[in-house]
């Protein structure tokens, strides 16, 4: 029951299901007056099974916001068959009202589940899940499980533990990925795999992530990368048509890893507006201003954006994005600004004579930049440029702009210690044009990857894998993992490489990030039935709790305070 009406002796309720609302009325003449009374004073959320008629209403009646708003059903009997308190929380709200605070919510998700917009999110998440099994399956995909009980593998996160209770001090681990195991699969001649996967990550507390969460997890063997480009493309485009979303036509547009970075200062760019990073050091170059010299000579670069307009944003507001940027681990902005056809901000003096137009300030345009290693400078700009598309309304709403970021680099080189760590993971096949730098400058090595973005958001991403075991140990040695490590950590993959496996690769995307970017929701917890908070807490089920004593001895393990 979802709301009452008594108007003295005619009672009308809203009956509530999957499907939407009904208007059901009761009239003592017709439907008794002990049904009558046992409808007006039923309490909202009681579960009820009515008999009647369906009916047009008089037209002075008729109710044009609501589906069912031309008919109404006459009850001729009405039954209880679940009786419920008063919510903890309101289910039916009036269209101004504000929504419980989330914690509360989640508290009692049974009943925010109620919501009509939350079983819209999930009806739209199954089509989507639906629509996903149709496309592989009609492309000669096979969907295979793979283990939840796994063996524990260094893939980026840490893995959650499950203790062995018949077998004392020993560990499974939840996966993170299926990854190992879908490269298994194309080695014992499977070919084409798909699944809807199950991963988990114990990760540090971040926003909007959940340490269990569903990917579309593809594999397929004697494939290029464009092969998984295309399949991809199709995929995506089958469920934004399913999502009633546009899909732009012809292939979608690529972007190299590097230019990525110098143009936007990260790996997953939001091109639905402009202010692009660009160089200026130059112009910099030989200036006495100890900011710009610092960074220069120390090898760094002095980059930024220009903003159009810009000029006439407040000291204020220029302090708060300077702010944004010093988050970033930016030291400060530097700041330029062209009013008259005059260049001011503090470096201004500081450039010779006709310098400053190589900055390319058109009149009223602001310019922000840093001066320091890219390392600094990208993340700090990312930000600045995020911040300023949407302080200044820069952000064009319903547009979808999906790029392709492709050669990623093989390595990331830690700046102080020079150690390498994967970019992706330590099965990403190399370039073949860049082998011999595994060599000699493993750092500049492109790998065969490629991530699918859209509106800066991180679809999904994949690799061609590495099927040569000889390569695969390289790639270990690079990574400083040995051979004795490899062996005991990755030895049920080494071993099939070993067996002569196919060349092949694939691609997972985020499902629940899909589903909520398709459902206009603003976070991950609205498209997942039963989430857990930032914090990693299911607070409906009161999960992670603590385990009675007599539990923890059977799995021979002991807390230490």
């Amino acid at each position: 029951m979802h709301r009452s009406r008594d108007l003295g002796g005619l009672v009308f309720l809203d009956l509530r299901d999957r499907a939407g609302l009904v208007q059901v009325s009761f009239d003592p003449g017709t439907a008794g007056a002990d049904t009558s009374a046992l409808a007006a004073s039923i309490g909202a959320e009681t579960v009820v099974v009515i008999e009647g008629t369906v009916a047009e209403r008089p037209q002075a009646m008729k109710n044009a916001d609501m589906a069912t708003g031309a008919i109404e059903v006459r009850a001729t009997s009405l039954r209880v068959v679940g009786p419920a308190v008063t919510p903890a929380i309101p289910v039916a709200r009036g269209k101004s009202a504000e929504l419980p605070a989330e914690e509360l919510r989640l508290k009692h998700r049974h009943l925010d589940l109620r919501r009509d917009d939350l079983q819209r999110n999930l009806v739209l998440r199954h089509r989507l899940m639906q629509t996903t099994r149709r496309f592989l399956s009609d492309m000669g995909f096979l969907e295979i499980e793979t283990p939840i009980l796994t063996k524990p593998t260094p893939e980026g996160a840490r893995d959650y533990l499950v203790p062995s209770r018949v077998h004392p001090g020993e560990f499974y681990a939840l996966p993170q990925s299926p990854q190992i195991y879908k490269q298994l699969l194309m080695v014992a001649g499977y070919d084409r795999y798909f699944q809807i996967a199950r991963c988990f990550r114990d990760e540090d507390l971040r926003a909007d992530r959940q340490p269990e969460f569903t990917q579309i997890d593809v594999e397929a063997s004697f494939v290029t990368q464009e092969d998984i480009v295309d399949i991809a493309e199709e995929m995506i485009r089958a469920l934004w048509i399913e999502g009633g979303s546009s899909v732009p036509d012809g292939r979608v547009r690529r972007m190299t890893y590097a230019d990525a970075m110098e143009q936007y200062g990260i790996d997953r760019p939001d091109l639905r507006y402009g202010l692009q990073i660009e160089n200026v050091s130059d112009v910099f170059r030989g200036a006495e201003f100890v900011v710009t010299k610092t960074a220069l000579d120390a090898g760094g670069r002095v980059r930024g954006i220009r903003i159009p307009g810009g000029a006439a944003l407040s000291r204020k507001q220029v302090d708060e994005i300077e702010a944004v940027a010093k988050s970033a681990g930016a030291v400060g902005l530097l700041r330029l600004k062209r009013v008259n056809g005059v260049l001011e901000g503090p470096p201004a003096k500081f450039l010779a004579d006709g310098a400053g137009d190589g900055l390319n300030l058109a009149e009223g345009e602001l310019g922000l930049y840093v001066a320091a290693a890219d390392h600094i400078s990208n993340p700090a700009l990312d930000r600045v440029r995020q911040d300023v598309a949407s302080r200044m309304n820069l952000v064009p709403s319903g547009v979808n702009e999906f790029v392709w970021v492709m050669d990623f680099p093989m390595f990331e080189r830690n700046p102080e210690t020079g150690a390498l760590a994967a970019v992706h993971h330590p099965f990403t096949a190399p370039n073949p044009d860049d082998l011999a730098l595994l060599e000699s400058e493993p750092w500049k090595a492109r790998a065969l990857a490629y991530d699918l973005v859209l509106n800066g958001t991180e679809l999904g991403g994949g690799s061609i894998r590495i099927s040569d075991p000889t390569v695969q140990a390289k790639i270990f040695g690079l990574l400083g993992i040995d051979d004795a490590t490899a062996q005991t950590r990755f030895g049920f993959l080494l071993e099939g490489l070993r067996a002569g496996a196919p060349p092949h690769g694939g691609i997972a995307f985020g499902f629940d990030r899909i589903a909520m970017l398709l459902a206009g929701a603003t976070s991950l917890r609205d498209v997942i039935a039963f989430p857990k908070t930032t914090a990693a807490r299911a607070l409906f089920e009161g999960a992670p709790s603590i385990v009675p004593p007599n539990d923890l001895k059977d799995l021979h393990i002991k807390l230490e305070s």
